[in-house]
């Protein structure tokens, strides 16, 4: 795990440096697309932050690689050589479509081709969902293995690529998400009874929480440049990846044998089903947005991948959530829910992790419902205040039912709920 740590803090760092170098380019020689309708930004921002991001991949898989020259860590994982250079190529293809629509704004089919193209590759040479660890499931054949990876690679990069809107949104959730979905892998492969922990998704794993880390000061509100549908696409394709890729360590007979003999039994994994919960519990979020936006759109007769402004990240501003809020929220999210599944992993019994889902997400509904309460008690007293007063001018904007309040800015700070001494309009 030191290992690890070390690849994902060399990662973060080049990553870092090459951010701020993309950075000062795009400013010099002004790449940066118009302010769209739908964008919460209000300044012109350069969005080739998956650039940087890209590099840093490059470099952190050309470390690991020096690392398996001389020493036998990460030695399996380059030998045979196919897979990385099968994920390079089709994360090279996702960043190039991705930079094309960041400055031109690409049509939908061009962009949803490319996917699948990317995909493809990583599914034929060979990084593909073997088994279903549920009961000892596997695949029944070769083109079903590849088609449910290519499906499933292609459902996160999209649902990833959705809930980039915020600033820091989807660079701080794949912090998260990763770092927790690095201690899960290893602790499985530790289980299973593994020769080496130095294996592909761990890898990916460790270099996706690096990149994230190292893209995250210059992404943080206020941005100085946004990561782009080139930066989300390859995070997306990356954390499938990694999830695809732990299938292949796991022998389906070994989540239902005897921990003593080098198995995982039933009792240490809620029926065996953690392996495939985990990977999808920890881009719940993501894949909410992306669930409900397709649904939207095809109910309004859109295209699913057509733009609009009612993301989960769009209703919590206009909810009344500050612009950082919703980001917190967010990874408060990501986090209760990621964390416990990891908890029901490591702990027996499951009332740790049980307990430990249940308060998170008590607290999680609360601090997201909050401004509906506030906003609801300036209603209140906006509507109780006496009719021709100063007070009730001032307060009138809150009161739904006046004409007036059709004029609200929805960035509008909500009053106190209780105003006890009249205050003078001018």
């Amino acid at each position: 795990m030191i290992l690890y740590a070390l690849i994902a803090l060399a990662t973060a760092v080049i990553t870092y440096v090459l951010s701020l170098v993309v950075y000062k380019v795009a400013l010099r020689y002004k790449l940066y697309p118009a302010i769209r309708e739908r964008d919460v930004h209000t300044r012109p921002t350069p969005r080739l932050g998956g650039v940087a991001m890209f590099i840093g991949v490059l470099a952190a898989f050309a470390l690991a690689y020096g690392i398996s020259r001389v020493t036998p860590f990460f030695e399996q994982t380059f030998n045979p050589p196919g897979s990385i250079l099968a994920i390079l190529g089709a994360a090279l293809i996702i960043v190039l479509i991705g930079i094309a629509d960041d400055l031109w704004d690409l049509d939908w089919m061009i962009k949803l081709a490319a996917q699948f193209m990317a995909a493809g590759l990583i599914a034929w040479l060979g990084v593909q969902i073997y088994s279903l660890p549920i009961g000892g499931l596997t695949v029944g054949s070769s083109w079903m293995s590849a088609a449910l990876t290519v499906f499933t690679i292609v459902l996160v990069m999209n649902a990833v690529n959705f809930i980039d809107g915020l600033d820091g949104l989807v660079a701080g959730v794949g912090l998260i998400a990763n770092g927790v979905f690095l201690v899960y892998g290893y602790l499985l492969v530790r289980d299973l009874g593994q020769s080496t922990f130095f294996n592909l998704s761990l890898l990916i794993s460790a270099v996706l929480v690096g990149v994230c880390a190292g893209f995250l000061p210059l992404n943080w509100h206020p941005a100085k440049m946004f990561m782009g549908d080139a930066g989300a696409l390859l995070v997306g394709l990356l954390m499938a990846t990694s999830a695809v890729a732990i299938t292949g360590q796991i022998d389906p007979s070994a989540l239902n044998g005897d921990p003593t003999v080098g198995g995982v039994g039933r009792s240490q994994l809620i029926g065996a089903f953690i392996p495939i919960i985990l990977p999808f519990a920890i881009l719940v979020v993501p894949l909410l947005d992306f669930a409900l936006a397709v649904f939207r759109r095809l109910r309004a007769g859109k295209s699913p991948f057509s733009a609009d402004r009612m993301h989960l990240h769009h209703r919590l501003l206009d909810m009344g959530h500050s612009h950082l809020h919703a980001v917190l929220i967010f990874y408060a999210w990501t986090t209760v829910i990621a964390l416990s599944c990891l908890l029901f992993f490591v702990f027996q019994p499951y009332w740790f992790g049980l307990g430990f889902l249940i308060l998170g997400v008590v607290v999680c509904t609360i601090v997201t419902l909050a401004p509906l309460g506030r906003r609801k008690a300036a209603e209140v007293t906006a509507q109780s205040a006496h009719e021709g007063t100063g007070e009730a001018d001032s307060l009138a904007v809150y009161d739904p039912l006046d004409e007036a309040s059709g004029e609200l800015d929805p960035e509008a700070t909500l009053p106190e709920p209780i105003v006890t001494t009249p205050k003078d309009p001018r």
